[in-house]
């Protein structure tokens, strides 16, 4: 069930993100923003579940919070840190632009 949500969230986002990149600065960059999304995606992935093997069995905590479930939920709170830290970087070089 933590999959399912995490995966939601993250079509969520990316269809969000296509949207906002291809109104401001075309399908070019709307593709390269949902792919750069991806990368960060896969990568953070394999990263958070190689750091999760150090501190769990592949049984997890419980049966629907297995180490997957776990490197999940973990990826996901790290992407939406440095989303949030990007989007608030990128709004104040706007306003020091204008």
């Amino acid at each position: 069930m933590v999959a399912v949500f995490v995966f939601y969230i993250h079509l969520v986002a990316a269809s969000a993100i296509f949207t906002k990149r291809w109104q401001e600065a075309g399908t070019g960059e709307a593709f390269l923003a949902v792919g750069f999304m991806a990368l960060i995606f896969g990568v953070g992935w394999s990263v958070a579940t190689v750091f999760l093997k150090f501190f769990f069995d592949k049984e997890g905590l419980s049966v629907w919070f297995d180490r997957d479930q776990m490197s999940l939920a973990l990826l996901t709170v790290l992407e939406s840190i440095f989303y949030y830290a990007y989007i608030k970087w990128e709004r104040k070089k706007i306003r020091t632009q204008h």
